[in-house]
Order: structure tokens, then sequence, then C-alpha cells
């Protein structure tokens, strides 16, 4: 996968991973003997990320693992720690199935085709010029070179700083210091060895980026649609919204969901694409489509019930992205 493109790890990379102990095991094992190699395993199969410790205290828990450390002090034959092997990586394939995490994979390519394109590499420096020089101009300083990284960002290919400090290096061996004031094509002439540079690092040793972006894929909604003591919740508060409004059911519910989706694990309601998703899913509900001898409570229960399984269908397959802001 080339940079700039995200990946999304929703615990099917994990189905296949090769669970065996290593032949280098005996006959017992430790707990944190065990999580290592089960860590190095998942790791391996999801481009070198690391999962967040978070994540895996989820997936422990689990498979009943309440402490950590008491855990990784215990001995277990090999067949016992081969069964928790497998219950653990599942356990994460889970973890990861009900909150998938987005990532970029940061491997130069995308830099690569910028810079093979005479054109294309024009156009981005033509445009960074422009975007910093805010006085409009024709010059802007030479250390400006770190800002025009920053605006390219992950989205083509170049890493953050905080987790790459050999792009200090990259940029103080090519004399992307200091205060003296660059035209646009001194600007062009400095930009290119510094970006061939960093495609030529990432290529030998591409980098995995987390992605604060958050998918509504329709996991949550399948969670609570299970759940009759917060569906039954759900339709109580909805229905005290039907005495103020006099609305139909449907408009009723959509209004409700429209407000409080979120807490469903619905997407905001936010852009286009999400308000075509509603369109899409209440138009294909009908009103009057209960018993008439259904109560009103029922009747309410019945048709959160349908739009919610169809709000899920639609994710699964067209799942939505919101960023996620740093409190």
């Amino acid at each position: 996968m080339s940079d700039g493109g995200l990946t999304i790890l929703d615990g099917t990379q994990l189905r296949a991973v090769d669970l065996s102990l290593p032949s280098t095991v005996d006959s017992s094992v430790t707990g944190a003997q065990l999580l290592d190699v089960a860590e190095s395993k998942v790791s391996e199969s999801l481009f070198g990320f690391s999962l967040p410790d978070t994540l895996k205290s989820a997936a422990l828990k689990r498979i009943g693992v309440s402490d950590d450390l008491e855990f990784r002090r215990e001995n277990l034959d090999r067949e016992n720690a081969l069964s928790v092997l497998r219950k653990y990586v599942d356990a994460i394939a889970n973890e990861l199935q009900d909150d998938p995490i987005v990532i970029a994979i940061l491997d130069g390519k995308t830099l690569q085709l910028f810079l093979e394109d005479e054109d294309d590499f024009a156009m981005l420096a033509e445009n960074l010029f422009t975007d910093l020089d805010t006085e409009d101009r024709g010059k802007i300083k030479r250390n400006q070179i770190q800002d025009a990284l920053f605006h390219m960002g992950v989205e083509m290919g170049i890493p953050p700083l905080s987790e790459f400090p050999l792009l200090s290096d990259i940029l103080k061996k090519h004399g992307a210091e200091g205060e003296d004031e660059l035209g646009q094509a001194q600007f062009a002439h400095l930009l290119q060895p510094v970006l061939q540079e960093l495609a030529d690092v990432l290529s030998e040793n591409p980098m995995v980026v987390l992605q604060k972006i958050k998918i509504n894929n329709g996991s949550k909604l399948r969670m609570i649609l299970t759940d009759e003591k917060q569906l039954s919740e759900t339709v109580d508060k909805i229905m005290q919204e039907e005495e103020k409004d006099g609305l139909s059911t449907k408009d009723v519910i959509r209004h409700y969901l429209e407000k409080n989706g979120a807490s469903l694990g619905l997407p905001p309601l936010n852009d286009e694409v999400v308000i075509l998703l509603y369109d899409t899913v209440l138009g294909a509900v009908e009103n009057g489509n209960t018993d008439a001898k259904t109560s009103k409570e029922d009747e309410f229960m019945v048709f959160l019930k349908e739009i919610l399984e169809k709000f899920a269908a639609q994710l699964e397959v067209n799942p939505t992205f919101d960023d996620l802001v740093d409190n």
C-alpha cells in the first residue's frame, strides 16, 4: 500500500495468523512470554503497527484476564499456552472489529510519484509556496520548508516530525534552515532533494502512523440491537419527544436520531453523505406497517429496530469517517 492511503484494521487481518508457538518454546511458557509471542505475531500481520495498551488490556479482559501483571508471572504448559494464544489473538480481532483503527503506511511511494513527474512536482511546489507566502511578496524564509512539509502531511506521505526526528536531520543536511529568503524557483530547488531523501529513507524503512479517525461501520448499532434494555430506554425517550412534536412515528424517530444518534453509534449529521444516508434509510421504512393491535410502545420498538438494522447494514457496506478532535 502506498502512503497517503488509509488501511482499516478491523480484525480481518488477524483471522489467518499462524498461531503456533515457536519451536524454541519449551514445555512451559510464562504469561509474559506468551504475550510477547502473540503481540509479535499480531504486529507482523498489521504492517508493524503496535497495538495501543488500552486495546490489549480490553482483549485480555475478554479472555478472563483481569490482572495483567499476575498473568505475566503465571507458568502455562504448552497445550494451555497455545489455547490462550489463540483466544487472545481472537479477542484482539474482535476488539478491532468493534472499534477499528485507521493507519497510514508511509513507504515513500507517493513522494516518488511527485518527484518522477516534473509537472506534478512543479504544481506541488507552486501550491506550497503560494500557501506559505501569506503576504504575497514572492518570497518566503528558507526555514519555512518545514512548514511546507507540515502542509503536505501524512495524506501526501510526510510523517509527523514528532514521530520522525530524522526529518530534522534531513532538513539540516540540505540547508533548509535559516532566515534568508527564497523565491519560488529557489524554494522548489531546495524542496526537491529534501523530498527525495525522505522518500528514499521511507522506502528502506516504512513507518506506520495512527490516524485520528473514527470509523462508523455499524458495529455499535449491531451491539445495541441485541441490548433490549437500552432499546427500551431509547423508545421511552423517543415517545417523550412524540408528545411534544405530534409527528408521525417515523418522523419522531428521525428527529430523535438526528439529535442523539451518536450515542447509538450513528455518524454525526454534519455532511451531505450522512444526510443522504438518513434519507436512504428512512425512505425505505414505511409508516403504518405494524398490526393495529400493537401498543404504541411496541410500535416504536418495531420502527426503531427496523431503522437501526437498515443503518447498520448501510454502514457495514459504506462506512463513514470522522476526524477525532484532541481534547
